[in-house]
């Protein structure tokens, strides 16, 4: 390989890449990422993958404290030129299905797990900036044996470069003025004592329901303590309560495996992702929040195609019918998620930071969980009144605003030039609530702020979020938000408009075949 040069082309930099090295921009040195660190890195090895060959300054620093940010330089092998427009992105091989795996002698080269597709022609719901992934074929398996230059090349942006390292050196200014405002330090007494009085009240009230055989009551308030600590969890899971990693997880574990049956290992890994891979909007066969997802996707997240089959094209068309129904009974999918996803890790001794401490005691905590809950279940008397139980705890901590913040937003890939500040804005909105409301949203209905700033304290979003818009409106960007009823209606629009697209594409194969039978019969 010979020694590091002092500065990087970019071709040298795709080179490297396409002979398997991880190589990452920061602050305009190129980063080798160690594949030891891969696979530890507490993330997940996506959320890296996914910016190899790209500038991820806005991403890192949105992501990582100090401590962090000082030893990535440790692992720098040079510099990069870096102009006015900003760092010439290649297109990660992850994202054009392309993954570096042991292959059966025993030695590491590349797997195709999907194939890309590239949109000829540019529409505003489907950009040509736009990749894409389904299932691979034979032919393209027998046709590339590895990615090369033109497969990492990007396709075109319908957004200036300029315009874009001018959003993003304008957001780390920004960044710099949150910091210096104090915004990251924990508001304790103020911001955490209402929330644990809150927690105390309604676990207090849930046991003193039950005690009295107030089943229904026991439930309901059950079910607003998850809820709540939801909330705790997030944050804890973003490391912004003691902004410790090891003290939050701790914490975090407790909370969500011990107290709530649900793993917090799972719900990081899957909120280091990013469109169009992000799994939280990858929910077929139940909803479509883009007619993107008509095609049969396939997630490098969940390792598997989403298919658009038969029952998908009976459930996509009434999708806004049954939003509410479907997303009252959410909260038996994040145990579905959370299991499966500590399942797949019982042998993987590297995917988890700290070692296996933290997924045996997630394990741990799983059981105590529906230990305590299954002998409350088992107090209700009968099967009924335990079935009865179960959905009214668990219906009632389901409704989370988060879902109004993105299916209302774009959803498009507007390519790999586009910053961090710019698709945040585009593709989030705030929900607007009176402030003495602002606990039923766990003050998570300032998303916009939230996305940019990641880990600040969200007792302390309301006070980022002015500088913010005032950074949007300076920038020419949009701050959007809305009331929560209209942000209702605006989900049920966007679901509304891709059912009716779905009933547009059954009508034309629908006549289509008409047409060979009428011609048949002639």
């Amino acid at each position: 390989m010979g020694r590091p040069v002092t500065v990087w082309t970019r071709e040298q930099v795709a080179a490297r890449i396409l002979e398997g090295e991880n190589l990452v921009i920061y602050r305009g040195k190129l980063i080798r990422i160690p594949n030891s660190w891969l696979t530890a890195h507490p993330g997940g090895s996506l959320a890296i993958l996914h910016f190899v060959g790209r500038d991820a300054t806005d991403e890192i620093e949105a992501y990582h404290y100090e401590d962090t940010l000082k030893s990535i330089s440790k692992y720098a092998v040079g510099t990069v030129e870096i102009g006015e427009e900003g760092w010439t992105p290649l297109v990660p091989p992850v994202m054009v299905g392309w993954v570096r795996k042991v292959s059966s002698d025993g030695k590491l080269g590349w797997h195709n797990e999907a194939a890309a597709i590239h949109k000829t022609d540019h529409t505003q719901s489907a950009p040509a900036s736009q990749i894409l992934l389904v299932e691979k074929t034979d032919a393209v398996s027998e046709k590339e044996q590895a990615p090369s230059l033109s497969t990492i090349s990007p396709p075109p942006t319908p957004l200036s470069p300029k315009v874009q390292a001018r959003h993003s050196a304008a957001y780390k200014e920004l960044h710099a003025r949150i910091v210096d405002a104090g915004l990251y330090e924990t508001p304790f007494v103020t911001g955490y004592g209402p929330d644990f009085l809150r927690y105390i009240l309604f676990a207090t009230l849930s046991a003193i329901a039950y005690r009295y055989n107030w089943l229904t009551a026991s439930a309901f308030f059950l079910g607003l303590f998850w809820h709540q600590l939801g909330f705790f969890v997030h944050d804890l899971g973003h490391t912004g309560v003691t902004h410790n990693w090891l003290w939050d997880r701790l914490i975090a574990i407790l909370v969500a495996d011990y107290c709530g049956g649900l793993s917090i290992g799972w719900w990081v890994d899957v909120t280091k992702m990013s469109y169009p891979r992000d799994p939280d909007i990858q929910h077929l066969p139940f909803f479509a929040c883009s007619p993107a997802f008509l095609d049969s996707l396939y997630s490098s997240y969940y390792k598997h195609v989403f298919p658009f089959d038969a029952f998908s094209r009976i459930v996509i068309p009434i999708q806004h019918k049954i939003f509410y129904v479907i997303m009252s009974l959410a909260r038996f999918n994040l145990y579905r998620l959370s299991y499966t996803f500590l399942w797949k890790l019982r042998n993987d001794k590297r995917r988890i930071r700290g070692g296996r401490w933290t997924w045996r005691l997630e394990v741990i905590g799983i059981c105590v969980f529906w230990w305590w809950f299954g002998h409350v279940l088992m107090g209700c008397g009968t099967w009924k009144n335990a079935l009865w139980f179960l959905l009214v705890s668990n219906v009632t901590a389901s409704p989370l605003h988060i879902v109004l913040s993105h299916y209302s937003r774009s959803t498009e890939d507007l390519g790999l030039v586009e910053s961090f500040v710019h698709r945040q804005l585009r593709t989030t909105t705030d929900v607007i609530c009176p402030e003495s409301v602002g606990w039923i949203h766990g003050g998570l209905h300032l998303q916009v702020t939230h996305h940019l700033f990641p880990r600040l304290p969200r007792h302390n979003l309301k006070k980022a979020s002015f500088l913010v818009k005032e950074f949007a409106k300076e920038q020419g960007l949009e701050y959007a938000e809305f009331g929560f009823v209209e942000g209702n209606a605006e989900v049920r629009g966007a679901l509304r408009s891709v059912a009716e697209q779905v009933k547009i594409i059954g009508m034309v194969a629908e006549g289509e075949i008409r047409e060979v039978m009428e011609q048949r019969k002639i």
